[in-house]
Order: C-alpha cells, then structure tokens, then sequence
C-alpha cells in the first residue's frame, strides 16, 4: 500500500491544475485517471482514420492568467492574435469581430459599429466587476471574513468611481435577459444573435430567459493573453494545452498514473484517508481532492453514511443535464462558407442569425426535442494546423444546440435526424460541404456523459445559472471546495466559479488546501 500527501481523482484540466499548484507547495502527489491520456474534454482525438479533433471544447477564452503564469505555461501555445469571430448571414454575409470581443467590426455601418462599442464597453466594466469574485472562496452569509469584506469594499468602490449611473445600470442589468440588452442597443440581427447565442452556450436558457445576461457575463470574465473575451485555436488542438499542463504539474512534483479509475473514496471517522482503484490496489493520502463530478464524488465515491440526508436531497436537485452536442467532420476538402474568405474561416464562425432563431432552437428543448431549426459555433481546426487533417483535407468541429439530455423519442431514433438537421443547416452556409463528407462524428449528451464520465452530458457540471454560482456552487454546504469529510475537497467545474477552459476551480481549490493545512500547524 503507497502513501501520498495527495490523491487527486480525475486528470481533466482542473484536476492537473490542482496538482501543480499542490506539487509546487512541497506535497507528495498523485494524480489518477481513469482515461489513458490527460484533459478530460480538452483531449485531441482521432474521430476517423487521420482525422482529429478536440474532444468537447475546442476554443479557449477563459484560461487565467495566474494559471499560466504560476505554471509557467508558455505563451506561444496560442499563436499570433486572437482569431475572429464571425455572425454568419446567409444573405448578408458575416459581421465580423476581430480582437477581444470585437474590439473592431467589419461588414457592419459604423453607427451600428459605434453602438456595438457603447455596449462592449458597458458589458466589459460589469464583467470586470464579477471577475474580482472568480478567484476567491465565496463568501458566505454569517461567515464573512475580514478579506471578503474589504474585497466587497472594494468592488463597490470601483463601480462608484464610475459614476452612480454605472452602480445602477449593474444592479438593473445583473439579472436581465440578453435579449433586452441586445434590443436596447444593437439593431443589426447578427451581432444580436450573436451575443444571444454566446449568453446561452452550454446553458439551458433561451435569450428571452430571465438571468440568461449572466451567461455572457461569465464568458467575458475570461481572458486570455490580457485580452478579455479573445477566442483562441492552440495549435495542435486543444490537447496540446492540456500536455503542456500535464508537463507543468510533472515538473512540479506531481505523478499522474492513467488508466486508473477509482471505485471508492476510502474514509475511517469521517475523513477521507485515500481510495481504492477498481482492480483493488489501496493507496493512501492525507488529503483526496475530487476533480470530477461533484455528485458522482460524494454519492458513488463515498460508503454509505458518510454524508447527511440533507446534503444527498440537495445533490439530487443539482441540474447538470447538458443540452450541447459536439459533431466532428472529416471533409476531404476546405469547405467554403458564402462570403467569408479564406483567412476568416481559420476563427469561429456562429450560425445564429437573430435573436428570435436563438429563442425558437431553444423552445423544443424545453418538451424534450431538438431544435428543428439549430444554433451552433463552428471552428476549422485543420486549417490553421494541418496534422490534424491528411493532406488537402480538412476537420470541422461544432458545438450545437439545443440537443436535450432526455430527447423525447430517445436518441436512437433521434440522432440519425439531427444529424441531418444540423447538416442541412451548415449546407444553407457552406452550400457544397455534403459531398466532402468523409465521416461524421455526433455526440449527443448521453454519448458524452458515456465517454468523459460527465453525469447528464454537462460539460459545466452543472447549470451556469443564478442559483448554481457562487455561494450556492454546487450546492450551498460545498461552496467552498471543502465537503463534510474531512481531508475531501472539490476541484472541478462543479465547484466555484463554474465551467470553460480557465483552471480556476483547481488553483482555487488548492490554494485552500493549501492555506487551510498552514492554519492548521498554527495551531
């Protein structure tokens, strides 16, 4: 039986990113992963002979700068400036952001140019205000300590500096749906659907939802390189990154062991003393931390008895279906969407031409269908990294929505259409793409709840909504990344701030840990 400082369950970003950080204070670590590589949905795959992909996200916009620069990451992992970001239009032809969030327009007037600025600016000042909360432990009613007290001071104070009308127009706009902000500043249909579709990506709300401006809120508290709201394609895909943070938490210190999955979260007294792998072996550790599914930790992990009745209702009520699919395309040529130019089809291309076609994919997924007509974010990875594809031959990778965890007729009959629909859809864009069609790859959120052990396929672990953020992430008595057993902790994106590409739930999670045991010898 071998002994560890610290066992961490799951080789997914966060988990890697928690055992830097953790290596890096002088623990003894292991990392243990049920896959036989690191990055959980951050990993490259092969989807057909020669083809590959990033497995689920396949663009960053949230990787923290504390990560990267604690881990020393290095900064040519994202070539050149952030790639563009195109509103795809049938008829019209594409708005086009370039920079952090557009930071300039093209194929757009300059009024509405200059009203797409008004609100950026507006949208950037309040996400700013968010972003202070995303790497400190929530704080808590009736346990508020002097820093969070002094960081709440000062979040009010940098609004105020701002003048009166901003506090307000923060208080007003908080809670608000993005549709309304979209209306009350824009008139262009494709910057609004555009920001529609960025508000509810991964998130079951329409635009018209009430709090659904949260969601593009949370996407603008990321940065990437200093620029907030920039979209970047690593080269290599996204698994390139998720070996430079394997190579970082090595380097550190830390031992990562694959194909290792856990069956049980040993305990003795109520504090977690290590775990036993599924083929038997029992290694221990003073501290377990979880960076998988906060429910699947804490109800599958755990013996019996370990947590209350209360607890177990409340993890019950966690809602972490997902409503995204993932479809991966092997082309045997670059296909050509209709009046973008080659050079702008190396971004991120949006098929989400009004705020209305938003809020009507949305509505079926409500009763347990697929949206007949749906949204999606496009990227062509093979373009701007040509290993990932053979020789004149190209990869599509698409996120696409809405895809309901519980579909009605049952995703056996059900996916063979929506396969259709969704190429259908992406024909009216790229008219010529069905005869490049090599394979296809759907994953509907049962698949990947079966292939990345994500329960109810949300690559969020659960809703980025109002009652599931901060103080109440995952639930209320685990916000703060500790859980009633003593020495488990929680690091994955079920845990505070939330899901995306940042690592921050990781870092966050082992700084506590690491703060807490400096209490403690204290004592």
């Amino acid at each position: 039986m071998t002994s560890f400082d610290t066992i961490i369950i799951g080789a997914g970003h966060n988990g890697v990113v928690a055992a830097g950080f953790l290596a890096k204070s002088g623990r003894k670590v292991l990392v243990l992963e049920a896959a036989d590589t690191a990055g959980g949905g951050a990993r490259t795959v092969e989807f057909a002979p020669g083809f590959r992909a990033s497995g689920l996200a396949h663009v960053v916009n949230r990787l923290h700068p504390q990560v990267m620069s604690s881990l020393k990451l290095d900064r040519t992992l994202f070539e050149g400036e952030a790639v563009p970001t195109l509103a795809l239009d049938a008829q019209r032809g594409p708005a086009v952001l370039h920079g952090g969030y557009g930071e300039t327009l093209e194929g757009v007037s300059e009024t509405e140019a200059g009203a797409f600025a008004a609100m950026r600016k507006k949208l950037l000042l309040q996400a700013g205000v968010l972003k202070s909360f995303l790497t400190r432990k929530p704080p808590r009613p009736g346990d508020i300590g002097l820093g969070d007290a002094l960081q709440l001071g000062l979040t009010g104070l940098s609004l105020l500096r701002h003048g009166r009308q901003e506090a307000r127009d923060f208080a007003r706009m908080l809670l608000m749906n993005v549709a309304d902000i979209a209306d009350e500043y824009l008139t262009d249909d494709r910057l609004k659907g555009l920001i529609a579709f960025d508000a509810t990506l991964g998130i079951h709300l329409g635009p018209r939802s009430p709090t659904s401006l949260l969601g593009l809120f949370y996407r603008l508290t990321g940065e990437v390189l200093g620029q907030a709201g920039g979209q970047y394609l690593p080269k290599g895909g996204m698994g390139t990154l998720a070996r430079a943070l394997e190579t970082a938490a090595i380097a550190a210190g830390a031992r990562l062991r694959f194909s290792s999955p856990v069956a049980q979260i040993l305990t003795e007294k109520g504090s977690a003393i290590g775990v036993v792998l599924k083929n038997g072996e029992e290694l221990r550790a003073t501290e377990v931390v979880s960076a998988i599914h906060p429910v699947t930790t804490l109800q599958t992990f755990l013996p019996a008895g370990e947590i209350d009745t209360g607890l177990s209702r409340s993890l019950r009520h966690i809602r972490s279906k997902g409503n995204v699919a993932k479809l991966h395309l092997a082309l045997d040529r670059v296909p050509v969407f209709t009046g973008v130019s080659l050079k702008d089809q190396r971004g991120r291309l949006v098929i989400a031409p009004s705020v209305d076609h938003v809020e009507n994919a949305f509505n079926p997924a409500k009763y347990g269908a697929f949206s007949a007509d749906p949204v999606m974010e496009i990227t062509l990875p093979s373009m701007g990294d040509l290993s990932l594809a053979p020789p004149g031959a190209c990869v599509l990778s698409a996120l696409v929505q809405y895809a309901p965890y519980d579909l009605k007729e049952g995703w056996e009959n059900g996916k063979p259409r929506f396969l259709e629909t969704i190429l259908s859809t992406i024909e009216r864009y790229a008219p010529d793409i069905r005869s490049s069609i090599v394979a296809a790859e759907l994953l509907v959120p049962p698949d990947i709840e079966a292939r990345y052990r994500l329960p109810g396929g949300h690559w969020h672990h659960g809703e980025l909504q109002a009652d599931q953020l901060l103080i109440n992430r995952p639930t209320f008595a685990l916000s703060g990344y500790e859980t009633p057993v003593e020495g488990l902790y929680l690091c994955s994106a079920g845990s505070h701030p939330g899901g995306g590409l940042s690592g921050v739930p990781g870092m966050n999670a082992a700084r506590h840990i690491i703060a807490a045991s400096k209490a403690r010898s204290r004592r």
